[in-house]
């Protein structure tokens, strides 16, 4: 059950009722009667979970109940008014942040703030001789004010505490520094004026991810050799390291298994480099983590595979002889060569002796064109650029 919908939650007795979450009801409390919400069901709750002794709810809530708890809350805001207004009377330094009016209608507890102790005795005397029933004064906290106010958090959700915080617990900036968060106390602490609940969420998980990776400037050794941490990123668990060496400075990031880092730092000159990798156990892999595959398929295939290999050399018989199209000038006329033979062009004599060649001479002339009409022709889709200059426009048909 829940009071006034506040975070810290109670448990009840169901003595017999069946309640459901989001049900008004009656319980029975040190105070007397209360009305309270029902935030779960009936369910079994185990033995240290419980606060004795545990008190049993009254009743649902009925019509007359819900017209009670709606007096009383008038009744809460009239008071909250009277009493803002004697206290300015009396010029006490304190703030009035809530109003409690009981079910029964026999008790008013006010709640305010203040930097130090006041004294309230005179203030409860005229509240008593208006209101005609038992006062209350009770000062609380700033973090109880955030927390019976309710409000919108840095993170755009309703406070920690006004949700579903029983208890505060302590929270210090220790935890920020672990969580490599900003010391700023204007990023790190609430609307209360107080570190932010929320910090102490994480800091169990952080502490044991700080045992397994090496500290901002720890001396290490890594697979390319020996070096400095420069940077650590605790949730992806990876350092960055500067690798000792000259020239220019050379970083390299690795995971926290890949390297060790050396205990007492940086030996001094002539001292050999300790070698930790080497003994290094290979890191346990949980149960949950998959296995890596047997024979994983590379997602790139080698440049070697795509390249095709060279097409054997053609003969110097075989290869076509491009016919030259026209002159270099616009309206050459084109040369007759129908009955010619084309003539290979005499070789440079050389001083060395020449070997006598084979019978088999390349075909030429009429026999060579023959030869190559009967070769199919590997089909081109690349449109060629006619040699010699400009194309030649076509020819007029002769009038004969």
């Amino acid at each position: 059950m829940k009071f006034k919908n506040r975070g810290k939650t109670y448990y009840f007795a169901a003595a017999g009722n069946t309640v459901e979450i989001g049900q008004d009801v009656i319980v029975e409390t040190s105070k007397g009667l209360e009305f309270a919400q029902c935030v779960m069901g009936n369910h079994f709750v185990p033995d240290e979970k419980v606060v004795p002794p545990i008190r049993p709810v009254v009743r649902v809530a009925t019509e007359n109940d819900l017209r009670v708890a709606e007096i009383n809350k008038k009744r809460e805001r009239e008071a909250f008014d009277i009493c803002k207004k004697k206290i300015e009377d009396h010029g006490l330094d304190m703030k009035l942040v809530d109003v409690e009016c009981s079910f029964e209608g026999n008790k008013i507890t006010f709640f305010f703030t203040s930097d130090g102790r006041v004294d309230f005795r005179e203030l409860v005397k005229d509240l008593a001789s208006v209101f005609r029933n038992r006062i209350e004064l009770r000062q609380i906290g700033v973090r109880d004010e955030a927390k019976m106010l309710g409000g919108i958090g840095i993170c755009g959700r309703p406070f920690c505490c006004s949700q579903f915080l029983d208890e505060f617990q302590p929270v210090s900036t220790k935890m920020a520094k672990i969580q490599s968060m900003s010391l700023n106390p204007s990023k790190i602490s609430g609307t209360c004026g107080r570190l932010m609940c929320c910090l102490r969420y994480e800091e169990e998980a952080y502490e044991n991810l700080v045992k397994t990776v090496p500290k901002n400037g720890a001396f290490v050794e890594t697979p390319a050799g020996y070096g400095n941490v420069t940077q650590v990123n605790l949730l992806r668990h990876t350092v960055k390291v500067k690798l000792d060496g000259e020239g220019e400075d050379v970083f390299k990031t690795y995971s926290a298994d890949e390297v060790a880092a050396i205990p007492g730092g940086r030996p001094k000159p002539g001292e050999p480099l300790p070698q930790l990798l080497k003994n290094r156990p290979a890191p346990e892999r949980s149960e949950d983590e998959p296995a890596p595959p047997e024979d994983p398929k590379p997602r790139f295939y080698p440049v070697e595979a795509a390249v095709e290999e060279p097409a054997a050399r053609k003969a110097p018989s075989e290869v076509p002889v491009r016919k030259r199209q026209g002159g270099r000038g616009r309206g050459g006329k084109r040369p007759e060569s129908k009955g010619t033979e084309a003539q290979p062009k005499p070789k440079r004599e050389s001083g060395r002796s020449q070997q006598p060649k084979d019978s088999a001479q390349p075909r030429e002339g009429k026999e060579a064109r023959e030869g190559r009409e009967n070769q199919p022709r590997r089909p081109n889709n690349r449109r060629r650029r006619p040699q010699g200059g400009k194309p030649k426009p076509p020819k007029p048909a002769d009038s004969n």
